[in-house]
């Protein structure tokens, strides 16, 4: 796995560049800095066409970070360098990619010092050490990648005097990053190269790049899980001297995957006989269970889309379409043998909100919306698919007993769901599909969620009722946060064991309701899920009937090509 950090210095002014360094290089994973740009301006469709990912928090004109997954979309936990609400400057962003945990941190220069801009560096890298220590004790592979400003040491910077007033090598900056290394990080080129310059920054003054007067600001620093795992490190000096290149060249690791073991080819056998099946021969992969959220997609493309999408009779149909939408999204993508939808029911309190009457309380939705969230299960049923909704339960409790069915007969489940309570039930045979920025779809299983949370998902309803969640109204321990909850399960395994050491003992009470709420009712009753096979035709008469013309274009499509295969 091979990641980078790059300081690209402008990426629409040198986005030619960059694309011609990730077909060269084919990094795995890149952190970006000093991007720039706005977030509207950042050029996702041409990362995406070059095979890119991306997540990003861009500024107009200055500063800006963004993470790059080659192949995949990075799992955002962060987007902004926590101590300091009133800090606007987008320099921090922080993800998960193939089970790593990278950031890309732009830190200030500092320049000119003393002064309020080499305060502002000093404060903010005091913040960088106290977030760093938390990640380090997460004892996950953690990647601090990113343009620190700061050069660690004199053999970091070319033989000169010109920069010993600068910000990047006062006592105080390299201070910090030191006190960053003593929590335990690698800094990976030094470790690898302990006597090279490495340099990954020339300044465009003084002819400095033709005399190779560089200093080495930008760092990958390794937690002890992802230094297990370094197998070479480097700088690309070339692309600092490509035409119009960017004063920074990209530093990158390779971590060798963590996979601890892998399967043996098989031998090669005799060829079998026409029309036997070997006896070794694997059974077919069976298809996965999709269950589905229904009020989460339906809430979100109500949301989304604009008021005036209407059906027949004049009345509302953002969230039908936009549901739509998504449903025939999932089922092109993953083509799953079955499709569950559960519903929330809206008119009816759960016995979460008889037990604790705070329970989302101050929810109020548009007439509109709830017009089209009874239509929906309508929708549902014209595809072939099926509905799953009862009083006295929530969508959740559907999802969590449909996945505790196909995980008892041994298949694989994907969870489609907008509420990471549902991160709870991620395992090696369930994945959650999280929606992300623009519709996209990233995919959640156990080590995204100790990526995200330091905790493992069955610890997920502990770690809510702890940290608390303000969407349901859960307060959780005031002042613990999910770093604190972290700590405490971490320490104890469970929120009981914790309570029976003595832990919280004002709120014990209210922390196990809390946690009672959180957890999702793996029992509620299920329809029938057995194979389907969609009925395209039939939803699309539906559609025709409600004036959806698009949609019933697009539905009487699939039905053609289901009778063509």
């Amino acid at each position: 796995m091979k990641i980078t950090t790059f300081n690209i210095n402008n990426i629409n002014k040198r986005l030619d560049n960059l694309l011609h360094w990730l077909r060269t290089a084919k990094p795995d994973v890149v952190s970006l800095q000093e991007l720039k740009a706005a977030d509207a301006e950042f050029p996702q469709a041409a990362l995406a066409k070059a095979g890119y990912g991306a997540a990003w928090r861009g500024q107009k004109s200055w500063n800006g970070v963004a993470i790059l997954g080659r192949d995949c979309e990075p799992i955002v936990t962060r987007t902004q360098l926590p101590g300091d609400p009133a800090d606007t400057q987008s320099r921090y962003i922080e993800a998960a990619v193939h089970g790593v945990l990278i950031t890309s941190l732009y830190a200030p220069n500092g320049n000119p010092q003393p002064g309020p801009k080499f305060a502002y560096k000093l404060a903010w890298m005091e913040r960088l050490a106290t977030h760093a220590e938390e990640l380090y004790g997460a004892g996950v592979p953690v990647v601090l990648a990113g343009d620190y400003n700061v050069v660690p040491t004199d053999r970091d910077v070319y033989p000169t005097q010109s920069y010993a007033k600068d910000a990047l090598v006062q006592p105080e900056s390299r201070a910090l990053f030191q006190r960053i290394l003593e929590q335990g990080w690698v800094d990976a080129i030094r470790t690898l190269h302990p006597d090279a310059p490495m340099y990954t920054f020339w300044d465009y003054m003084r002819n400095r790049w033709p005399r190779d007067a560089g200093l080495r600001i930008d760092h990958l620093l390794l937690s002890a899980q992802a230094a297990d795992r370094l197998v070479s490190a480097g700088v690309d000096r070339q692309i600092r001297g490509r035409q119009g290149a960017s004063d920074h060249a990209p530093a990158w690791i390779v971590l060798r995957n963590d996979a601890k073991a892998r399967r043996k080819p098989p031998r090669p056998g005799r060829k079998a006989a026409p029309g036997s099946l070997r006896r070794n021969a694997p059974a077919p992969r069976r298809r996965p269970l999709l269950v589905i959220d229904g009020d989460s997609f339906a809430h979100r493309a109500y949301h989304a889309l604009p008021k005036t999408i209407l059906r027949r009779g004049g009345r509302p149909a953002g969230a039908i379409l936009g549901f739509a939408n998504f449903l025939l999204k999932f089922y092109r993508t993953e083509q799953p043998r079955a499709v569950l939808v559960g519903w929330d029911t809206v008119d009816a309190p759960t016995y979460r909100h008889e037990q604790f009457p705070a329970y989302q309380s101050g929810r109020e939705f548009d007439d509109e919306l709830l017009e089209q969230l009874d239509a929906l299960p309508e929708f549902v049923a014209a595809c072939g698919f099926a509905n799953a909704k009862a009083s006295g339960y929530e969508a959740d409790d559907f999802l969590a007993s449909a996945a505790a069915a196909e995980e008892r007969r041994g298949g694989t489940v994907l969870v489609a769901s907008g509420d990471r309570d549902t991160f709870q039930l991620a395992s090696p045979s369930t994945t959650i599909l999280y929606p992300v920025r623009a519709g996209e779809i990233a995919r959640i299983g156990p080590t995204e969620v100790r990526l995200r949370y330091g905790v493992d998902p069955h610890q997920v309803p502990d770690f809510i009722a702890l940290r608390g969640d303000p969407s349901d109204k859960l307060p959780g321990v005031a002042g613990l946060g999910a770093a604190g909850a972290a700590q405490v399960l971490h320490t104890y395994g469970t929120l009981e064991n914790a309570l029976r050491a003595g832990r919280f003992p004002a709120q014990a009470k209210n922390l196990r309701l809390f946690r009672s709420i959180a957890t999702m009712d793996r029992k509620a009753r299920l329809p029938r899920l057995s194979e389907q096979k969609p009925t395209w035709r039939s939803a699309a008469m539906l559609a025709r009937e409600w004036e959806l013309k698009q949609l019933a274009k697009r539905l009487e499509e699939l039905a053609a090509q289901s009778s063509a295969a």
